[in-house]
């Protein structure tokens, strides 16, 4: 792993950490539900800015997440992007920053979500305008009210909105468990530093077949 701009040992870093007291285990609770963040096709197309080389296979994990989950009765959450025009006046700075989030104005075809990922009857679809699933939305009031402790996370991308979800899961009272082959980035780099990062501060950090093999149970 190379971080700023050094090329540091992982094994050695590992145990600085745990030396440190970083990465120890949050833990499920009773009442988990999956949150599937912002799985649009503006990230697995590659004529979008915003495309992601390894974010069609994280669709597909995905998808298997969302079946595991509705087959043992777990809610599926889902969000999306979306602004009125390209002008994205709901966000301006955020806009500002990342001029790319034009492809989630209302009418462009790569706000949708990406085949095979969809909805299901019934199922919460969070609208928002930041990075976190949580800014100006209500899904910590639907999660309490639902008495949801635990948020499953997967999506696009683990350096943004996975991240910044994650983080405010945590801040907000859940327990974030973020599936790491269900997540994607622009390049490995930022994604296995981000998923580092969390795992150690933030997360408990686990493959796919882990996250079914736990709701499962």
């Amino acid at each position: 792993m190379a971080l700023g701009g050094g090329v540091i040992n992982m094994s050695d870093l590992d145990r600085d950490y745990a030396a440190a007291g970083f990465a120890r285990r949050l833990g499920w609770g009773s009442r988990p539900a999956v949150l599937l963040v912002d799985p649009a096709l503006a990230y697995t197309s590659p004529e979008s800015p915003l495309f992601l080389k390894s974010g069609q296979a994280a669709a597909q994990a995905m998808a298997a997440l969302a079946r595991e989950a509705r087959d043992q009765g777990v809610p599926v959450i889902w969000t999306r992007v979306h602004y009125a025009d390209e002008s994205c006046a709901e966000a301006p700075l955020f806009a500002a920053k990342v001029p790319a989030l034009k492809v989630f104005a209302d009418g462009n075809p790569l706000g949708a979500f990406a085949p095979p990922l969809a909805p299901a009857r019934g199922e919460l679809v969070v609208v928002k305008h930041y990075a976190s699933a949580f800014a100006g939305t209500s899904l910590a009031a639907w999660l309490a009210s639902h008495s949801i402790d635990t948020l499953v996370i997967a999506g696009y991308s683990t350096s943004g909105c996975v991240r910044a979800s994650t983080l405010d899961a945590l801040q907000n009272g859940f327990r974030p468990i973020v599936v790491r082959d269900a997540c994607a980035d622009r390049d490995g780099g930022p994604h296995e530093n981000n998923l580092f990062d969390l795992d150690a501060k933030y997360a408990d950090v686990i493959t796919l077949d882990e996250a079914r093999t736990a709701l499962h149970r």
